[in-house]
């Protein structure tokens, strides 16, 4: 059998929503249904019906059941047993198939004899390779793991038949050995020669390769340990920094902190680049942690041996953000395997840059750019400076927010707004800079959808935004992501961030005269921190991840105004 992973649902899902997510070829996060998946109680008539209103509520095209009436459509015939049979034959399936339309369908009947039957029943991993053995010619045979109760884990999941023999993939996922509960929907509609009705957002599922078993489990075990690890690799790493920060400015008496502070500035830009560098060395989480503690400012002290003032800083930056660039570009499964990665764990994302690298990054071009242009070119005419924030954000988005590469919508509308704003602060034009600011992304967004479609990147900008059935299902899409993005201000950790966060941006508007004093005579690096607190901004307002883009965000701003003053206690 061809083996993978699959993703069992977003987040934590009971075994009853992955089955429904299979069925429905679509999925969305459970804090956007107006209610929680009802408990089974036997009757699977109103159990059903329950589902169906539930599904109502999703701001989505949710449709329980729209496998099996699709299939009934084409006149094949279903058959369902065990724990699943409610979700893969639901009451009334041949009744609610009338609503599907038969323009969705091609290639039916299949052109040799009549329809075959879609069975689901239970097995056991023991019996599983004497019914791989009876399979004949076209026959499909696709076997998962049972789900388990409310754990958010990948399951075990194998693929026989013609045209299977390497590890799964799907253009859902671009990952080797990785595939969504909602690809099965499309690949066994595929298998019938039908096409999938646009409800579902599963992509057909296909073999890649040789069978390598075991880079799937290898694929698992890094994968589960992302979410755990963030935590002590990150934290105790900043932790760390802080904690001999403040030893040292305490033992010399403040004589070591405009050092400290540009050593610990250093190690935070250049922690993602450590930490991609980690994923391509896959060590356990001891090396992973000694490996970020040590290793960011081990960079940090060799870039200031070589570089004085706001050079350091720019080239820091860009090592970082390039580093990214050249890996997404290369589509290499780094970025998605970093900590600071998608998390494809989740079931969210799985490849490109996720929230987190985006809300960092944003800040990382804009003001780096600022840094570069304060320390290369401290001459560069206003003109000329803008021109550069223009072409290194436009640049920026068009390789993280491509399909075909980082694949963030999110980074289409950020990056651009932050250079435009820096572009038009460093330029002092304030006449219709306004309407520039706000009409660069969507100009943006426009050429990115045009490269989406002529290069058939079916990316997240495509199959979201491009291929919304209307103006009700791009609204869907806004209202999803608005929804997820006020429920990520609930999290517990945000109520001891999100008040920090405030603090800052309170001192920073009231210490506004002494900001602008450490920036004097530097309208490049000022013009760049304007840039990227909007742009910090408007990604909390664009993502659905709001509170982590903002505190992300905040966090490399305050290192950038951490490093402006260092460097204004240094002039003379």
């Amino acid at each position: 059998m061809s083996p993978g992973l699959m993703s069992a649902g977003l987040g934590s899902v009971p075994a009853a929503q992955t089955y429904l997510d299979i069925t429905q070829g679509n999925r969305v996060f459970d804090a956007l249904y107006d209610s929680e998946l009802p408990r089974f109680d036997g009757n699977c008539p109103s159990w059903f019906s329950a589902v169906e209103e539930r599904a109502d509520s999703a701001p989505a095209d949710i449709v329980p059941g729209l496998l099996t009436s699709t299939l009934a459509v084409a006149g094949v015939d279903v058959r369902a047993r065990g724990e699943a049979s409610c979700t893969f034959s639901p009451p009334g399936a041949e009744a609610r198939a009338g609503g599907v339309s038969t323009k969705k369908l091609s290639g039916t009947p299949r052109p040799h004899g009549p329809q075959p039957p879609f069975e689901v029943r239970g097995t056991s991993l023991q019996v599983l390779p004497s019914v791989v053995r009876t399979l004949r010619g076209d026959d499909l045979l696709i076997a998962i793991e049972r789900p388990p109760p409310g754990k958010n884990r990948e399951l075990a999941i194998g693929i026989a038949g013609k045209g299977y023999n390497g590890n799964l993939t799907s253009e859902s996922t671009r990952l080797d050995g990785y595939v969504l509960s909602t690809d099965l929907a499309p690949t066994i509609l595929d298998w019938f020669g039908i096409e999938p009705p646009s409800q579902m957002s599963g992509q057909p599922i296909r073999s890649e390769g040789k069978v390598d078993a075991v880079a799937v489990a290898a694929l698992g075990d890094r994968m589960a340990v992302i979410s755990e690890r963030r935590g002590p690799v990150i934290g105790f790493s900043l932790l760390l920094w802080i904690v001999v920060l403040a030893l040292g400015i305490a033992v010399t008496r403040g004589a070591a902190a405009r050092l400290g502070v540009r050593v610990v500035g250093l190690a935070v830009v250049y922690l993602p680049l450590v930490l991609l560098a980690a994923a391509a060395a896959e060590p356990g989480q001891t090396g992973e942690v000694l490996l970020a503690m040590l290793g960011a400012p081990l960079l940090a002290g060799a870039t200031l041996a070589l570089f004085e003032g706001y050079r350091a800083l720019a080239v820091a930056s860009g090592l970082t953000v390039l580093a990214y660039a050249i890996d997404v570009i290369a589509g290499s499964p780094l970025t998605t395997l970093s900590l600071l990665g998608p998390n494809p764990g989740l079931g969210v994302r799985f490849y490109g840059i996720g929230n987190e690298l985006e809300a960092l990054l944003a800040v990382l071009i804009v003001a780096g750019t600022g840094a570069g242009l304060t320390g290369f070119a401290p001459r560069t005419s206003p003109r000329r400076g803008a021109v550069a924030f223009l072409a290194i954000g436009i640049g920026a988005a068009f390789v993280f927010a491509a399909g075909r590469f980082g694949a963030d919508v999110g980074a289409a509308i950020v990056f651009p707004v932050g250079a435009a704003v820096a572009a038009a602060v460093i330029a002092a034009r304030r006449r219709r800079s306004a309407l520039f600011v706000i009409a660069l992304p969507f100009a943006v967004l426009a050429l990115l959808a045009l490269g989406d479609l002529l290069s058939g990147a079916n990316a997240h900008l495509t199959r979201s935004v491009l291929d919304a059935g209307g103006l009700g299902d791009l609204g869907d899409v806004v209202q999803r992501r608005l929804q997820l993005s006020a429920h990520s201000f609930t999290r517990p950790i945000v109520f001891v961030f999100l008040p920090l966060v405030a603090v800052l941006a309170a001192l920073a508007v009231a210490r506004r005269d002494r900001l602008q004093a450490w920036l004097a005579g530097h309208a490049a690096m000022r013009a760049g921190l304007i840039g990227a607190a909007v742009a910090t901004v408007v990604g909390a307002l664009a993502n659905d991840s709001g509170a982590l883009v903002l505190e992300i965000g905040a966090a490399y701003l305050l290192v950038f105004a951490g490093f402006t003053w260092a460097e204004a206690r240094a002039e003379p």
